[in-house]
């Protein structure tokens, strides 16, 4: 096989829709500083969202950081050991302290019935990921919130379009945030959004990833910058028209890997109830290490470059403080691996990469 296949594969719009929307930025001389391009990108993504209120961003992490920044107070945050290294670094970076509760072994979410053990005095935080667009227990997150006061951060970094109970993933919490990085489903080149149902929050959301500016000469507090260009807009508003096509031709995919894989010997994530899943990733889980391996060696040899996501468990990597085991999150890292899933996967490459996953395990 002569063409590399990756895990993912930047979806490219025609240059000439692309090039529509920079001559628009070109002609306005504006290309920074929430201009016409950024407000019309987000005035669409609140009517495809379904949302009232959404703040893109320059890239998906710093509305972790944001969030974080504002409603961490650099206490303990509980967190999830299973996401990308960004959730936990992000916590990390803005001082505070994570604290690591396992996952759900079918869901693979943050397990809600062990979150209460570990809140202490210094907990201000929960920051649970929505794993491969997989929501968390959301019901159960919320009572033990309220319970404890405490705020709660979603990770839904790979949640775009997603819905539960009806609704867009992005309405619940305190505080959401999306990655729109160029491999997403949806995205601007590099970006990000952040999502806030409380208006006095969202006010000081909205002037924190804008250095805390009140007008040109004054400021509320502090900030950073966090505001997205009119280039990368233009992007996102020439990718937002194809999405129905694109989360159509992923769910074809994923039906053929369906059909072909030996889910005897292999096991899927179990997407919660009441979910509107958006196909984000393609995760399948193998019985050892030494199985993903060997396969993963196979898939290489063909020029075939799946990922081990997530793989370490967070709770291992090395600036964070080494607490209890997560046995759950250290057993599935070892042992997931998500499949090459993007438009332009050809069904050919499908029935190999099945081919080659079958004859292995």
């Amino acid at each position: 096989m002569s063409n590399k296949i990756n895990v993912t594969k930047v979806f490219l719009p025609r240059l000439e829709d692309y090039m529509l929307q920079v001559k628009r930025a070109f002609s306005n001389e504006w290309l920074t500083n929430r201009g016409e391009l950024v407000l019309d990108l987000e005035a669409k993504l609140k009517e495809y969202l379904e949302i009232d209120n959404i703040l893109i961003t320059n890239n998906g992490t710093i509305p972790l950081q944001i969030a974080l920044k504002l409603l961490g107070e650099e206490g303990e945050i509980i967190t999830t050991p299973f996401s990308y290294v960004a959730t936990t670094s992000a916590i990390v970076w803005e001082n505070c302290t994570p604290v690591f509760v396992d996952i759900h072994p079918e869901y693979l979410t943050i397990d809600a019935n062990k979150i209460e053990a570990a809140i202490t005095e210094r907990t201000t935080c929960i920051l649970a990921t929505h794993v491969f667009g997989n929501p968390c227990d959301i019901e159960a997150i919320d009572t033990i919130a309220k319970k404890h006061n405490l705020k709660v951060i979603y990770d839904a970094a790979h949640c775009f379009g997603v819905k539960y109970r009806g609704k867009s993933i992005f309405s619940y919490g305190d505080v959401s945030t999306c990655s729109f990085h160029a491999t997403k489903l949806f995205h601007t080149g590099e970006g990000g959004a952040i999502f806030c149902n409380d208006p006095d929050l969202r006010h000081k959301i909205y002037y924190t990833h804008n250095f805390g500016h009140n007008g040109p000469e004054d400021f509320y507090g502090l900030g950073i910058n966090a505001k997205i260009s009119e280039l990368q807009a233009a992007m996102g508003l020439a990718v937002l028209p194809y999405i129905s096509y694109i989360r159509s031709t992923r769910d074809s995919l994923i039906e053929k890997y369906e059909k072909k894989l030996p889910f005897d010997k292999l096991k899927r994530m179990q997407i919660r109830k009441n979910t509107d899943w958006n196909a984000s990733y393609y995760p399948i889980i193998f019985e050892s290490e030494n199985t993903l391996l060997t396969v993963l060696n196979a898939l290489k040899s063909e020029n075939i470059y799946p990922r081990r996501y997530f793989y370490p468990s967070l709770n291992l990597i090395n600036y964070v403080k080494k607490n209890n085991t997560m046995e759950v999150s250290e057993k599935v890292s070892t042992r997931i691996l998500c499949l090459p899933l993007y438009k332009g996967l050809s069904e050919k490459d499908v029935q190999l990469i099945c081919k080659i996953i079958t004859s292995f395990v």
